[in-house]
């Protein structure tokens, strides 16, 4: 019997895999972390390792609250990011329910959607739950905050909800958060992975009203939050404020990097964050096989209904540099 079983999403952040097949080391611009984390110092004790994590996680979701503003009963936390979208979809999804996601976008919300029974529609009014990533992966658009919430008051309308995913905020305006506002129609969703560009700890954190938060908490896989990525969270987020030196560094290398790419005839899409989607008026295989095979890793937009498009990261300047005279060498 034939199953309409949808297919894994394509991610970049290859690096790994990609060293691992040919043995060399890569420069991968395909991972959108921040170049310029913040340094702190850290250490997880390795006594915790005897004990399992407190699966109610309360002295990271009061460290969390304290941060963000909220209650610890508003805060749900996960292994990754992306666990925190599958169980929210499980919870909310469930049954004849429908979806909507703007395209291009990143593309967990409609798998995750899927996965749990839904069906997508074209607009959000015929919606149960209205997925936005902001801001948005692959173009680096920044919504402002005014405009979200035209957004969410539009969902409550016919008592739907808007799904804020603010993975990227950190790196771009955190004025433009929705994390500080409860509303049983909105849930915020955020992670350590991009800002302290620690995407091997997998921790991801979420907002929403209380008796949701409860039912994501008891769907999620007990203790999925293990000691090394709890004890990271507890003292990164001390350093939020830290991020604004990473911003300032990153717009810099940003603009750098536009007019740098913009010289050599391709287009930039104007971006907030830090990476950028490259328009190239080609298909764009050959280019991301060409800087491959020259250990450079660019995101290669083809999954994301973009097939003549990449998603460059901004990094360190020496390494932006070397990212340019690799494309100028495998651009026609």
């Amino acid at each position: 019997m034939a199953v309409d079983f949808p297919k894994r999403v394509v991610h970049g952040g290859t690096g790994k895999r990609h060293l691992e097949k040919t043995r060399k080391k890569v420069l991968d611009f395909s991972a959108s972390v921040n170049p310029f984390p913040p340094q702190f110092a850290w250490h997880c004790n390795p006594s915790l390792l005897a004990s399992y994590p407190d699966d109610s996680y309360y002295e990271l979701k009061e460290r969390i609250g304290a941060t963000f503003h909220r209650k610890p009963e508003e805060i749900c936390v996960g292994n990754g990011s992306i666990e925190l979208i599958r169980v929210f979809c499980q919870v909310v999804l469930r049954g004849d329910k429908h979806f909507f996601c703007e395209s291009p976008t990143f593309g967990e919300y409609a798998l995750s959607a899927r996965l749990a029974g839904a069906v997508p529609v074209d607009n959000p009014v015929q919606a149960d739950v209205s997925f936005i990533c902001n801001p948005n992966n692959p173009t680096g658009i920044l919504l402002d905050r005014k405009e979200l919430l035209q957004k969410l008051s539009a969902m409550k309308l016919h008592e739907g909800m808007l799904f804020c995913d603010e993975a990227f905020i950190g790196l771009s305006d955190p004025r433009e958060s929705l994390a500080d506002i409860s509303d049983p129609h909105l849930f915020v969703l955020h992670s350590l992975t991009k800002s302290f560009s620690v995407p091997g700890i997998r921790f991801g954190f979420g907002f929403g009203p209380p008796g949701l938060i409860e039912q994501i908490e008891i769907s999620r896989p007990p203790w999925s939050v293990n000691a090394f990525a709890e004890a990271f969270a507890m003292e990164a987020l001390v350093h939020m404020q830290d991020l604004e030196a990473s911003r300032e560094k990153i717009q810099k290398e940003r603009d750098w990097l536009s007019q740098e790419i913009t010289a050599r005839g391709l287009r930039c899409h104007p971006s907030l964050v830090n990476y950028i989607l490259v328009e190239c008026n080609r298909d764009v295989t050959r280019l991301c096989e060409c800087l491959a095979e020259r250990s450079i890793l660019v995101r290669d937009c083809t999954s994301f209904g973009l097939p003549t498009c990449i998603r460059v990261a901004v990094r360190t300047h020496d390494e932006n540099i070397r990212l340019m005279e690799t494309l100028a060498a495998c651009l026609p």
